[in-house]
């Protein structure tokens, strides 16, 4: 191999600095990984080799076909460790963007997620795609020399740094494509000098890798080098499911749950398809990369986009591998295809089953899985109308009886509560847990004891006020939404002294009304409230309150509407003294305090606290002595 070029100096970019810095001086405690990371890269690099040469058939004559391997090898004398594989390899822009600069986002995400424990960092390294910078835990300097296929020999890259700010480029030549890295120890590292120490790293980290990992001195794989998912279920135990779950998605906790199957038929393929016990960082970022890789006849094609799993199970982890899809297929024909159908359709059925068990048969782990994921699957209830019913089961929501603001009443539980002579699921849609919590709509359904959903999150918007109007004959209705509907809840006492104070309160509305012309479309006096002296709540005939105000930005409904309590001390005040020429800043208050108490903006907050002030001070100088 002769050197074609003298080398050419750069500095890595400051947050590649950053991850280099910490690999060599805070990650030590669990060093072993760097040979983790640098066998994953190794298998990747192999498994795009065998994806792409079906686009280029024409690397068969540059680049002659060998059998797949990585190779890890040991020089005591000199002090190496190398690891090298006959996979795609890399160009030179290829090598500045992976290895120089990672101007990549997965860079300041890993910065972000650092939690200080040592031993979980390091398990966060694979996850962030900064796996390469492990090198450094161990080595003073590193030197990776490569060349991609389908490029002349006179093509080869090396690159070489000792992680001190600064890396080394030069072209060379290079016979094979693939990657060669080799790590000059540090001192401190020699016992890591010693076959049987890597074969045990090997065999603990990468015994699922799919390439025959060999040592130098010996062509006998150290691993076991079979796809797991293609291996009888009763040759497998737990941890042989969970090792490969970790080489699979770099997470150093155990799954939640798994599934693995094989079906034959009409179509034959095998699923191993995972529940990680944590949401992954990018969960809610558009675009994301979904987490479940298609093999055909064992080879790895691609990673999903939807095709595979609906986007509300773009959670799940694991291997989709068909018989019947050819080797060069493309997302394009994924599109059309029957068996990429039949496959999505079996899956989306096997995994809902598995997450049925699961509140069956194992609720705190049940528990954990919504807390992670119940959002996302919530989606599902939208965009998949063909599993609504079975969604809608799995579906787990916050009440007004729930253990602090634990999500752990389904809507079964719900209707299998429900008073005698209640007919409807009553809900409270808020900005937050919290804030449903709090608000005053409550109170009446406190009164009564009658239970009430919590509804906290975003997607609860789209999901109660559309495809999921009603459960089992019980329509969902919101208790923001029209005139307190109680049903045969309500006896003939309070619907007497509600028409009694319609009439004893019909002047007050009328002087509310056209104080807040432009602001309210409409006051009425209300059964809803309790201790509070007012609300607000949307017309019956308009979208949920909470609905329109996420859509517009924390704002009201287009006919927003004043209910006020006929039994509030305040209240019956304004209502004796109706000439009190304070009446029209009351009205202002009182609608404003209601805007706030329901999550909302009020337009004008200084002018509310100057009026609110003025009030107070007004009390005061009424107030005897």
């Amino acid at each position: 191999m002769a050197l074609k070029s003298d080398p050419e100096t750069y500095r890595f970019q400051a947050e590649a600095a950053q991850i280099l810095d910490l690999m060599a001086h805070s990650l030590y405690s669990n060093k072993d990984i760097f040979l983790r990371e640098l066998v994953s890269n190794a298998s990747d690099a192999i498994d795009r080799l065998r994806f792409e040469r079906y686009a280029h058939p024409e690397w068969a004559e540059s680049d002659p076909d060998r059998a797949p391997q990585i190779r890890v090898a040991f020089d005591k004398d000199a002090g190496t460790i190398t690891i090298a594989d006959n996979g795609i390899g890399m160009s030179r822009q290829e090598v500045i963007d992976n290895i120089g600069t990672i101007a990549r986002s997965g860079t300041s995400e890993f910065l972000r997620a650092l939690s200080g424990d040592q031993r979980r960092d390091a398990e966060l390294i694979g996850q962030f795609g900064v796996g390469f910078y492990s090198a450094f835990i161990v080595a003073d300097r590193v030197v990776l020399t490569t060349r991609r296929a389908g490029q002349p020999p006179s093509d080869g890259v090396r690159w070489s740094s000792d992680g001190r700010g600064e890396y080394a480029l030069e072209a060379v030549e290079r016979a094979e494509h693939g990657t060669t890295i080799v790590l000059e120890l540090r001192e401190s590292e020699e016992e890591l000098l010693n076959e049987h120490r890597l074969r045990s790293i090997i065999q603990r980290y990468s015994d699922h890798i799919s390439q025959p990992i060999v040592m130098a001195r010996d062509d006998t794989a150290v691993n076991e080098a079979s796809a797991l998912w293609a291996r009888p279920r009763n040759e497998l135990g737990e941890q042989d499911y969970h090792s490969y779950y970790r080489h699979l998605t770099n997470d150093f906790t155990d799954p939640l749950a798994y599934l693995h199957t094989k079906v034959e038929g009409r179509y034959e393929y095998t699923l191993l398809l995972y529940v990680p016990s944590r949401a992954p960082h990018d969960l809610w970022v558009p675009q994301a990369r979904q987490g479940v890789r298609l093999h055909v006849r064992r080879v790895f094609i691609l990673e999903d986009t939807g095709q595979l799993l609906p986007n509300y199970l773009r959670f799940m982890r694991g291997v989709v591998d068909s018989a019947d899809l050819p080797l060069n297929v493309s997302r394009e024909i994924l599109q059309g295809s029957q068996a990429v159908d039949h496959i999505r359709t079996t899956a989306v059925k096997r995994v809902l089953k598995l997450f049925k068990e699961l509140a069956e048969n194992e609720p705190a782990t049940y528990a954990e899985f919504w807390k992670q994921f119940g959002g996302v699957l919530k989606q599902g209830v939208a965009d998949d109308p063909a599993h609504r019913d079975d969604i809608t089961e799995l579906l787990r929501f916050t009440s007004t009886r729930s253990r602090a603001q634990d999500a752990d009443v389904s809507l079964a539980d719900y209707t299998g509560r429900m008073k005698e002579g209640q007919d409807k699921i009553y809900y409270l849609l808020a900005p937050s847990l919290s804030a449903a919590a709090a608000g005053p709509h409550l109170e009446a359904f406190h009164a009564k004891n009658i239970e009430v959903l919590l509804l906290g999150e975003a997607v609860d918007n789209f999901v109660v006020s559309g495809p999921l109007r009603e459960y089992r004959g019980h329509r969902l209705q919101s208790i923001t939404q029209g005139p307190p509907d109680f049903g045969a809840l309500a006896d003939d006492a309070e619907k007497e002294a509600a028409d009694r104070a319609d009439s004893d309160y019909a002047a007050l509305l009328g002087r509310l009304k056209a104080h807040l012309a432009g602001k309210a479309f409409d006051v009425r006096v209300t059964s809803r409230l309790t201790t509070s002296p007012a609300c607000i709540v949307a017309d019956g005939t308009e979208t949920d309150f909470t609905v329109v105000q996420r859509m517009r930005g924390s704002g009201l409904p287009n006919q927003p509407i004043l209910e006020i309590n006929p039994h509030h001390p305040l209240i019956e005040r304004l209502n004796r003294r109706q000439d009190d020429p304070r009446v029209p800043d009351w009205a202002h208050v009182l609608f404003d305090q209601s805007v706030l108490t329901a999550g909302a903006q009020i337009d004008e907050p200084n002018t509310f606290v100057t009026r609110l002030n003025e009030l107070l001070l007004s009390l005061t100088a009424d107030a005897p002595g």
